[in-house]
């Protein structure tokens, strides 16, 4: 079963808990990176620990909110092997696994509000990268963080 490592900051942490016990229920194998509370904190710190353990094959996906996703995205793309995107519907979540092989899905807290995300979440969790022409694209991502573009 697949090892999900998962954060947020103070603005993801309700719906964090929430997916935490979904993902639980379903089998998978969860790291709660934090944080636990909603007093303020800073993003990078959490998207750090989620894409050093999917970049050290410490865990197989991660999964992360912040208000937006994209602070997340950002900081998590940083560290080597991750492809981090924000996903805001069910189409952006399928295609970038079977697109992209995305590998950590970066969430809106603020954006999301009551809207059910347990269905995205584990449509994102269920879904295979389609390779193919997807896979040479993926091939060149990695020779460009490897300092051999294509």
């Amino acid at each position: 079963m697949l090892r999900i490592s998962f954060a947020s900051d103070h603005r993801g942490v309700s719906i964090k808990g929430r997916m935490i016990q979904k993902l639980l229920d379903n089998g998978f194998v969860v790291f709660d990176e934090g944080t636990h509370s909603e007093e303020a904190v800073d993003y990078p710190d959490f998207a750090t620990i989620v894409a050093r353990k999917v970049s050290r094959g410490e865990a197989d996906r991660g999964i992360l909110i912040c208000g937006t996703g994209i602070g997340m995205a950002i900081t998590a793309n940083k560290f080597p092997g991750v492809r981090a995107a924000p996903c805001y519907d069910e189409l952006m979540v399928e295609l970038s696994r079977k697109h992209n092989d995305v590998n950590v899905l970066c969430l809106p807290g603020d954006l999301i509000g009551d809207r059910p995300i347990d269905d995205m979440v584990l449509m994102w969790l269920r879904t295979e990268f389609e390779g193919g022409r997807h896979g040479r694209r993926i091939d060149k991502i990695q020779a460009i963080e490897n300092g051999k573009p294509t």
